[in-house]
């Protein structure tokens, strides 16, 4: 059965009290990117409740905001958590990649009075999350459903690019903890070349991330007006791919062209190296809200342009992941399944 979410307001923290679901076995869950922090409890059942997401910059670390998050919504305070945070976890100390974020392990489990905290990467959480998504939280780009269990992998940019995978084993799934974003970026063709070579000048090294994400699209609109010695806005992510859609400006609808071709390149990438024949999954704050100029786009023929191993791919299916707060779903399931 999949995991429910209940988003903030429709459950109160007395009316969960008096059904029986205090302290002891409530879980707080939390997907922490580099801008938003998005907090919830889980219930013994599945079910997820009292989603809430708050801004990163607002808090002075992870306790705080947890904190913040509780008292604001009138909780019991759970005696176990998983975290997923945008960076590696490996280590007590632990480092954000894209917000100044820099805090120890076992100082927030003391801090926030926990008998136990798990912390993964968040794109291992929305891995997790993908048996548990219904099929209408998936809009199909390209390919062939696939029938039985085959790896998966999940690619998403946002404020980074997140990577990560699921491996079919023994009637379960194993998670992949990657960092694949961090991959060199690889271009077709001299407008994607001349781009390159404008953000080699900036950077020591210019990974996929530096220009898949929500930052890298805003480099990627700024390199291109460079080398066409044009004037550009200073704009946001959100307002390059507002004006590209709403075909207001021919820069922005370039730039988000682009962007939607090299992700199309490094997912087809990541299919062939992990053997990602169940599917390549997208998800991050940015493809979601593209709708039908993504199906347009040179995506999928960027995906499937794999010269000899073209064949392979192109019966691979792409899916965006257009669910509310899925790695919420994937943070309770590491939870569920690592007691």
């Amino acid at each position: 059965m999949g995991l429910k979410i209940v988003k903030a307001g429709t459950t109160t923290g007395r009316a969960m009290e008096k059904s029986g679901q205090t302290a002891e076995n409530l879980s707080l869950i939390a997907d922490i990117g580099g801008t938003n922090a998005r907090f919830a409890v889980a219930t013994a059942d599945g079910k997820i409740s009292k989603a809430r997401t708050l801004a990163c910059a607002d808090y002075r670390d992870p306790a705080h905001a947890a904190q913040s998050y509780l008292d604001t919504m009138g909780l019991p305070r759970p005696v176990q958590a998983c975290f997923a945070f945008a960076c590696p976890t490996h280590d007590d100390r632990i480092r954000m990649t894209n917000n100044g974020w820099d805090f120890s392990r076992a100082r927030t489990k003391e801090q926030l009075g926990l008998q136990r905290l798990e912390i993964i990467n968040d794109f291992m959480a929305l891995a997790l999350s993908l048996p548990h998504l219904p099929s209408d939280s998936l809009r199909q780009v390209g390919g062939i459903s696939q029938v039985g269990k085959l790896p998966i992998g999940v690619v998403g940019p946002g404020t980074g690019l997140g990577v990560s995978g699921l491996i079919p084993y023994k009637g379960d799934w194993i998670p992949l903890d990657a960092e694949g974003g961090h991959a060199s970026l690889a271009v077709s063709g001299l407008r994607e070349t001349a781009a390159l070579h404008h953000l080699e000048q900036h950077y020591s090294r210019v990974s996929a991330e530096r220009v898949l994400s929500g930052p890298g699209l805003k480099a990627l609109y700024q390199a291109l007006g460079a080398i066409d010695g044009a004037g550009v806005l200073d704009l946001t992510p959100s307002e390059i791919v507002a004006k590209a859609l709403a075909r207001e400006d021919a820069l922005c609808g370039e730039t988000l062209e682009i962007f939607c071709a090299l992700l199309g390149g490094f997912a087809g990438d990541f299919a062939l190296t992990l053997g990602a024949r169940g599917g390549i999954y997208i998800g991050g704050g940015i493809v979601p809200r593209l709708g039908d100029f993504f199906a347009r786009s040179d995506f999928r023929r960027r995906f499937e342009d794999k010269g000899r191993l073209s064949g392979y791919v192109t019966a691979i299916p792409c899916y965006v992941i257009t669910a509310d707060y899925p790695g919420l779903a994937g943070a309770a399931a590491y939870l569920a399944g690592s007691q």
